[in-house]
């Protein structure tokens, strides 16, 4: 799942656009391997562990196309054990063909066990998501990417880009805001809505080409994860 960085502005409600260059804002895993379906922003409600846990060292754990999951990282740069994407753009779509343009583009990739663990503790051979709710919505999942890249500008000349962005899953109770963003219980701004179910706390951009430079956006709750945690 991906959007495009936008020229920077700022709208009549002074929320901050950001700026050019394409952007992976992912989680390849529910991209390609894991089916990702976004919850509407409804409350969820907690459900009962199971007994028993496979991992994946018992090697029955499966991707949504049926690979067996194992440890380390695979060819790709998926290391589901330890939670993380590591390679470029194209790596974490298979190398399709529409993604080309953006071959060289790096990622870093980091989420954790409410994103998706490491585990399958409701029996169905998948790695669980939000395990223990029956959506993200007050689970605690976060996630944060790092890219960059270099680009051509219009004199031929080579830009660098990075960005670092961190996204939560919403608290119970969050409200919906003004232009597309989640506040808190008490109508304090989160950040940007995205995904449905979740905010971005904290953008920071740099371009050689266009100048920008640091911090895009820092949710006024703050950019920590432990304000999210159920």
């Amino acid at each position: 799942m991906s959007i495009m960085k936008k020229k920077k502005k700022k709208d009549d409600g002074g929320a901050l656009l950001l700026t050019t260059a394409f952007i992976l804002v992912a989680v390849t895993f529910i991209v390609f391997f894991m089916a990702y379906t976004v919850d509407l922003p409804t409350a969820s409600s907690k459900t009962a562990p199971q007994a028993h846990c496979a991992t994946i060292q018992d090697g029955t754990l499966l991707t949504s196309d049926g690979a067996i999951i194992t440890t380390g990282y695979d060819k790709w740069g998926y290391n589901y054990q330890s939670r993380m994407f590591n390679g470029t753009y194209c790596d974490a779509y298979r190398d399709a063909a529409w993604c080309q343009p953006y071959k060289y583009d790096e990622l870093i990739m980091k989420w954790n066990d409410a994103w998706l663990d490491n585990k399958d503790c409701d029996g169905d051979d998948l790695l669980d998501r939000h395990y223990g709710y029956s959506g993200y919505i007050g689970s605690g999942a976060l996630l944060t990417n790092n890219q960059s890249g270099t680009y051509v500008d219009d004199n031929g000349k080579e830009q660098s880009w990075n960005y670092f962005v961190k996204i939560v899953a919403v608290p119970e109770g969050s409200l919906p805001g003004a232009g597309n963003t989640w506040l808190t219980p008490k109508g304090k701004l989160i950040g940007p809505s995205i995904w449905g179910s979740f905010a971005i706390i904290q953008e920071i951009y740099n371009d050689t080409g266009t100048g920008d430079h640091g911090e895009q956006f820092i949710s006024p709750v703050g950019p920590g994860f432990g304000k999210f945690k159920p």
